[in-house]
């Protein structure tokens, strides 16, 4: 099982391959949607108790790891 971060590992048996949280089947996505809609880091913490305050961390490092190097380039539409 590859780890791509710390804590964050991508298995093409678990969640189609999905980026998860330490292999288990609580996605990287999950979580990062989770506290973008405003759940509260210990509510997540008590709906999934298997995870850590740590896995959460690593989940928003491994967001701020992938936008690091994204480059938007504006691009120029002819009018019809």
């Amino acid at each position: 099982m590859p780890k791509i971060a710390e804590r964050i590992e991508a298995d093409p048996k678990v969640l189609g391959g999905k980026p998860t949280i330490r292999g288990l089947r609580i996605s990287v996505e999950q979580v990062l949607k989770a506290l973008a809609a405003g759940v509260p880091q210990e509510e997540l913490l008590k709906e999934y108790p298997e995870l850590e305050p740590a896995d959460i961390q690593a989940a928003l490092a491994y967001a701020a790891e992938l936008v690091a190097d994204e480059k938007v380039f504006p691009v120029e539409i002819e009018a019809g």
